[in-house]
């Protein structure tokens, strides 16, 4: 009777919403693909002066890019809404202000004219400055606004020119405005100034940073960021732990959200049958300004506060996210009914800020967990390491020994000849 009222009921609102011409989206699960906008896709490329250095399989910089952005745009997926954005490709002058404002979008985001954009890329040549800073700050708004992924793709050969504007406090700010935009960095021939601002940039978001010395590498590394901007958008789901292992919220398998004050801890509860394995990573994010030196540990422990295994990772100031994870397989049991151990899952952080830094809200922080069935074969190293592998060792010990008595009775023979000579 109950069941035959809600489905009336359920019945009655959906056709409510259908009269009035609202679709009500079912709420997604823990870490579930959400979002039917179509993802978007801008390459920021350098055009300026420096491209046309010749040091790249015997031609331009400038021409590797051409040749790379002919190949992509033949390979892009039909689901793909990309766009090219120029920097340093019209101003030749000396005037550094005007040069600093040298960004435009060479070709609109949206459906792709692989012809169209052909043509517009073949026009371009090396001209003007080098202004990361304004050109990221114009391809985040020309990706604004749908719920698809949305990725930033900057090709240079050189650091910014337009300080004081730092491209990698750009990124950041980008970050912080919580639209899901990723920035990947590729360095074309690169040097340690330009290599440390590009990986920055890319960190800030969440990005990669590459580094590229031949045209091939160019394309298939383009390549391979415009087709990771068409997997389907993961929506972490926002959940809040608690202080103490016995309060903490029982998660399973997906993506979650949440926020740690500074130099606290958080815990959650995940359960673990026998047979299976949990698999748990947290990513820690200083979206302010923090001090140096700072890390981040995720420890799994018992109800009762035995640790059985952590992961641990340490950052300096130019690490804007840390990063760490673990892993726990739970031995089969002989009891066919043998109930879920629970593992709490604590994170901890040792961000500090100095003074007139706001402290809240906390750290952004994402953890992510999965359970699955624990692994059957002893060569998954990172399970069993050499727990299951004593005949391996033993080996290892006899060859040692048997090697130690040759070497102890060449070197004897040896001596004996000497002397004997």
């Amino acid at each position: 009777m109950i069941t035959r009222t809600r489905l009336a009921a359920g019945a009655c609102a959906l056709l409510a919403a259908l009269t009035a011409g609202i679709a009500f989206p079912a709420p997604a699960a823990a870490g579930e693909p959400t979002g039917e906008d179509a993802p978007k896709v801008n390459l920021v490329l350098d055009v300026s002066g420096s491209m046309r250095t010749r040091d790249i399989d015997g031609g331009t910089r400038m021409a590797a890019a051409k040749q790379a952005f002919n190949e992509v745009l033949d390979a892009t997926p039909e689901e793909v809404r990309l766009g090219i954005r120029t920097l340093g490709a019209d101003y030749p002058g000396d005037d550094r202000k005007t040069g600093c404002k040298d960004t435009a979008q060479l070709y609109p985001v949206g459906p792709l004219d692989r012809t169209e954009a052909k043509t517009a890329v073949a026009t371009l040549a090396p001209t003007g400055w080098t202004p990361i800073g304004p050109a990221l700050l114009e391809a985040a708004d020309d990706l604004d606004g749908g719920d698809g992924s949305k990725r930033i793709v900057l090709i240079s050969d050189g650091e910014d020119t337009c300080a004081p504007l730092d491209p990698c406090e750009v990124a950041r700010e980008i970050a912080a405005k919580g639209i899901g935009l990723t920035i990947d960095t590729l360095g074309l021939v690169p040097n340690a100034k330009m290599r440390q601002q590009l990986s920055c940039i890319a960190e800030a978001t969440g990005g990669t940073y590459t580094s590229v010395e031949h045209t091939d590498e160019l394309t298939d590394k383009v390549n391979q960021l415009v087709d990771r901007a068409a997997d389907p958008v993961v929506t972490p789901v926002a959940t809040e732990g608690a202080d103490a292992c016995a309060k903490a919220p029982t998660l399973k398998s997906g993506l979650y959200t949440d926020r740690e004050d500074f130099g606290k801890q958080r815990w959650y509860r995940v359960d673990v049958l026998p047979g299976q394995e949990l698999r748990a990573s947290v990513s820690v994010g200083a979206d302010r300004t923090v001090n140096p030196s700072y890390g981040v540990l995720l420890r799994a422990v018992t109800v009762h506060g035995r640790e059985i295994v952590r992961g641990e990772a340490a950052g300096n100031s130019r690490t804007d996210v840390l990063s760490t994870g673990l892993r726990y397989p739970k031995a089969e049991s002989d009891e066919e009914d043998a109930p879920a151990e629970t593992v709490c899952l604590q994170v901890t952080n040792s961000f500090s800020v100095a003074s007139g830094v706001k402290t809240t809200p906390g750290l952004p922080l994402e953890l992510t967990v999965d359970v699955v069935d624990g692994p059957g074969d002893s060569d998954d190293v990172a399970s069993f390491g050499l727990g299951r592998g004593w005949w391996l060792l033993g080996v290892l010990v006899l060859i040692g020994f048997v090697a130690g008595l040759l070497w102890g009775w060449l070197s004897r023979w040896r001596f004996a000849v000497w002397r004997t000579n």
